[in-house]
């Protein structure tokens, strides 16, 4: 893991959700604020920006950062949630790990941080119905040394997750003032969690 791969994997991110733009507004719109997919475009713009500045950094350098930008630049509950699972994942780097342990141990600590921050869990229909699930495998697999093999199976995992939010009843955001009638529809949170995650995995299996 480097500066590198991390703002590869951000130049991958940037091109899923943008292909995915409307799909995403639409989701929001239907039981957000209609402002997700914003939040989310401007948050990648920021990162990326500091593409240069931390082009020779160390991975938790880079990762709090961008987590610090995030947190300073972008609105809604997605820019707070996602600073707080870049600069949680920051605190557990360890460089004398493989990277499938690295990725496990700091993706656990920063859903965790997450966790807290949003005072959420697994099944509250949002974003966490994905990483949750994810970071549990990543756990599962972090022994393995077959990455493409790992890719294949965090992105079904992550798809999954996604898919689980369409039945679900939401307790956080405003969707959660809807009861009964935010089910049917997945969490726009979830959605572009699942297209960042699969992003990543794609670069990995393409490699």
């Amino acid at each position: 893991m480097d500066a590198k791969k991390i703002f590869n994997s951000l130049d991958q991110i940037k091109l899923s959700i943008d292909q995915h733009k409307d799909e995403i507004e639409k989701l929001d719109q239907e039981i957000g604020d209609g402002d997700h997919i914003f939040n989310i475009q401007r948050g990648i713009k920021e990162s990326l920006d500091l593409k240069d500045e931390l082009s020779d950094q160390a991975p938790n350098d880079v990762l709090k950062k961008i987590g610090m930008k995030i947190m300073t630049t972008v609105g809604g509950s997605s820019g707070a949630l996602f600073s707080t699972l870049l600069m949680g994942m920051s605190k557990k780097y360890n460089g004398e790990l493989s990277d499938q342990q690295n990725i496990s141990e700091m993706f656990s600590e920063g859903v965790e941080a997450m966790k807290r921050r949003g005072k959420a869990d697994l099944g509250e229909k949002t974003m966490l119905d994905v990483l949750i699930p994810v970071s549990s495998e990543l756990n599962k697999l972090s022994n393995q040394n077959d990455v493409k093999n790992i890719a294949e199976k965090i992105k079904k995992i992550a798809e999954k997750g996604m898919l689980s939010t369409k039945d679900l009843i939401a307790t956080k955001g405003r969707a959660s003032f809807l009861g009964d009638r935010a089910k049917g529809h997945i969490d726009p949170g979830a959605r572009s969690s699942q297209l960042a995650i699969e992003a990543i995995c794609n670069t990995i299996l393409n490699q």
